[in-house]
């Protein structure tokens, strides 16, 4: 059975060399293999290599013990209720103090267990078309990408949709089309914000574009951006 939501802790939380455990009271949250390509990618390794950039970023200590789907969430719903609000972005605060409560369980941030799969999906889908903005990939790198993922603790129907992301174009209208409201739409940018630096030009371009595409107001970006600068040392 393909589970999206091992997939996208493999992409997002996992790092290291050692297995971390899970924040406290964060449902859906788990403990993560290491190695994951997310975490990794922040340091410099899968998706960095498959974006052509080496963000020398990675996840604060606080953000790593929580399951992909939780953090990503979590963090999209704090945006989100900020920029509802009118509440101004908070600058510097520390990585441990900014990790938010995660959503209301069921909510349109956070959808049940058993209903979770096509968001997770959707989200491991934007963050490898992101990593891909840029165009930077040939034969060698391709082959290098593929040996790695095949290496990664997934099943393989995750392995296989892994593999056909990464071969494929980037498709940005894909991407976009995996938002089912505007609650998962900031999610899916926020995720594919996780993915690259967002300091190169053809990222900024990609970004700019998804969030045109996905219909976002500048003002959630905006907040969507400094959230994820909150968690990342």
């Amino acid at each position: 059975m393909f589970d999206a939501k091992r997939l996208l802790d493999q992409f997002l939380v996992s790092q290291g060399g050692a297995q971390v455990g899970h924040a406290p009271d964060a449902p859906n949250a788990g403990p993560s293999n290491a190695g994951g390509l997310l975490g990794g990618a922040l340091a410099g390794g899968l998706v960095g290599l498959i974006a052509g950039t080496k963000t020398g970023r990675k996840l604060g200590k606080a953000a790593v013990g929580y399951g992909g789907s939780a953090l990503l969430g979590g963090l999209a719903y704090k945006a989100w209720n900020d920029w509802r609000a009118g509440r101004g972005m908070v600058v510097g605060q520390p990585a441990a103090a900014a990790i938010p409560q995660p959503p209301p369980a069921g909510s349109a941030f956070l959808p049940a267990p058993g209903q979770e799969n096509d968001l997770n999906r959707s989200l491991v889908r934007a963050m490898i078309a992101a990593a891909k903005a840029d165009g930077h990939i040939d034969g060698d790198e391709q082959q290098r990408i593929f040996r790695a993922v095949n290496d990664m603790q997934l099943g393989a129907e995750e392995k296989a949709f892994v593999m056909d992301e990464l071969a494929g174009p980037a498709d940005i209208a894909a991407v976009a089309a995996g938002a089912t409201c505007p609650e998962t739409a900031a999610e899916i940018y926020l995720a594919s914000l996780f993915a690259i630096d967002p300091s190169g030009a053809a990222e900024r371009e990609y970004l700019a574009r998804l969030a045109a595409y996905l219909d976002l107001d500048p003002g959630l970006v905006q907040h969507l951006h400094a959230n994820a600068d909150q968690v990342r040392t």
